[in-house]
């Protein structure tokens, strides 16, 4: 995958995310302490902030490669 369509991936997943934000901030039992342990929107929300940790590792691995490249060729 390119640059381009790893943050492409990820701002697809950060609006995701928003959305289901928005939606948990309305939910009622959002208002209990201990509700985001048992919510399921929660689990989302965190597997698609998991998954855009991992794109971003990607890109900065990505870009630490290219600029390794830019070094050698000094």
């Amino acid at each position: 995958m390119s640059i381009d369509e790893l943050q492409e991936q990820v701002e697809k997943f950060k609006g995701e995310m928003d959305t289901l934000e928005e939606v948990c901030d309305t939910l009622p039992e959002c208002k209990e302490d201990d509700a985001c342990e048992t919510c399921e929107t929660y689990k989302k929300i965190d597997a698609l902030n998991a998954k855009i940790e991992e794109l971003e590792e990607k890109i900065e691995s990505i870009l630490s490669e290219d600029d390794d490249d830019y070094e050698d060729d000094d």
